[in-house]
């Protein structure tokens, strides 16, 4: 039995005067001005906002097979210390996360290390090749109880393979996570086709290769019935794309990465391979048009699309360089520049966007759950006010690929707990 914890002066949602929160047995036993118990732990939560646990639908955790760039116990730690109690690791690892073997090692390494639930993501296709339909059922049967699938970092291009795979995973009751991408629309891109990129000499990236396959698979969705995710929404198009769908009763959802909320294709003028990603930086019209979709719904849920590269990987001409960027660590402090400091957001839709939406969608009961008596401890605990300067080489990630490298930021993550057991605590990870 662990002991009990109080939460002093915290305030859940950052509404209302401030109470305390007992933390007994893993769960929340009582909040109120003044609450306690015998030989409780306490920490002073003095003006910290409380939040249930950040969860990431799209994190690459590179283990198995690039545990050089990061393992799933450098990634549980950043993502702990970022707020989140909850992660998803694509399937795009080496070998590919394609059959139940290699998904129930990704779940027993996330359980060994015990900072976070990490769920790994099964590949829709074998080998991500986009040919055959990978082992949907047996994932889905593992002990790893797979409940997402994507071949991310490639789209599942063909209509009839993204057809049967929508089909399946009715019968599964899973989610097929596309990476929107129309191939023979972006061989050679570098970059998003517009302005920028032409005076910059780069291969275009045009937005209609994202916005056509959503289009073909929210229409995909409706003849099957089938709950579709659409990863890391980067262009206004697509947005309005996904309000039709949603208003015609689709069952479709969709993510956006703190980074195409903050930082649009101006960035590219460097040539720093630091700020290209897939999809690529867009236009400024586009930030603003993401940052206004997610603050009305249309736009589910934030998600990191968490990307360490090593150093020769990054530190390169940029056409070898290769796309993603660290997100972990700095995805609550972009949320809060992006929409909580122009009001789009408050607290408690800070919590719908990184906690209780990416939780629904993902099917997991006991993540994303009110701040009431009676359900799990897992909380993240926010001062609002502090302000912080990036270091990509104090991240717990074994790489350092971030695009806010020198930026003050706002916000920070001072407690995680998983559980009633507290994980991250003023920046440092307890095993």
């Amino acid at each position: 039995m662990r002991t009990p914890l109080v939460l002093r002066g915290a305030r859940p949602y950052g509404e209302g005067e401030p109470v305390d929160v007992l933390v007994r047995d893993g769960l929340i036993a009582a909040i109120g001005p003044t609450v306690g118990a015998e030989g409780a732990e306490v920490l002073d939560a003095t003006g910290q906002v409380l939040l249930p646990g950040f969860v990431d639908l799209h994190t690459h955790l590179r283990e198995p097979g690039r545990e050089d760039t990061e393992t799933i116990a450098t990634g549980s730690a950043a993502a702990a210390l970022g707020g989140y109690t909850a992660v998803f690791a694509m399937a795009n690892t080496d070998p590919v996360a394609d059959n139940a073997v290699i998904v129930e090692h990704v779940w027993r390494r996330g359980r060994e290390v015990g900072l976070v639930d990490v769920h790994p993501v099964g590949a829709v296709t074998v080998g991500l090749a986009g040919e055959r339909l990978a082992e949907l059922g047996t994932m889905a049967g593992s002990r790893a109880r797979v409940r997402v699938f994507s071949d991310d970092g490639h789209c599942v291009h063909d209509p009839l393979l993204m057809r049967r795979a929508l089909e399946y995973s009715t019968a599964l009751d899973v989610v097929v996570a596309q990476h929107a991408e129309e191939p023979r629309l972006t061989a050679g891109a570098q970059a998003h086709e517009g302005e920028i990129a032409a005076r910059l000499g780069l291969a275009g990236w045009p937005a209609v290769a994202e916005e056509s396959i959503v289009a073909r698979d929210c229409l995909l969705a409706r003849q099957t019935g089938a709950r579709l995710h659409v990863c890391h929404v980067s262009t206004a198009g697509t947005a309005e794309i996904l309000r039709w769908a949603k208003e015609q009763g689709i069952a479709v959802s969709a993510e956006v990465t703190p980074h195409h909320l903050l930082l649009d294709d101006e960035r590219l003028t460097t040539f720093d391979p630091v700020n290209k990603v897939n999809p690529p930086l867009r236009t400024g019209e586009d930030t603003t048009a993401l940052r206004a979709a997610l603050a009305a719904g249309v736009l589910d849920c934030v998600a990191t699309d968490h990307a360490p590269h090593a150093t020769q990987d990054k530190d390169c001409e940029w056409s070898s360089a290769r796309p993603g960027m660290l997100g972990l660590q700095t995805a609550l402090s972009i949320v809060v520049r992006t929409m909580v400091e122009p009001g789009l957001l408050d607290w408690r839709g800070v919590a719908r966007v990184m906690s209780e939406r990416p939780a629904e969608i993902a099917g997991l009961p006991d993540q994303g759950r009110p701040l009431a008596v009676g359900e799990p401890a897992t909380l993240t605990l926010v001062d609002p006010d502090a302000t912080w300067t990036v270091r990509g080489a104090e991240f717990a990630s074994i790489a350092t690929n971030t695009p806010y490298e020198g930026m003050e930021l706002p916000a920070r993550v001072v407690t995680t707990l998983l559980r009633g057991r507290i994980t991250a605590r003023e920046g440092e990870v307890r095993a």
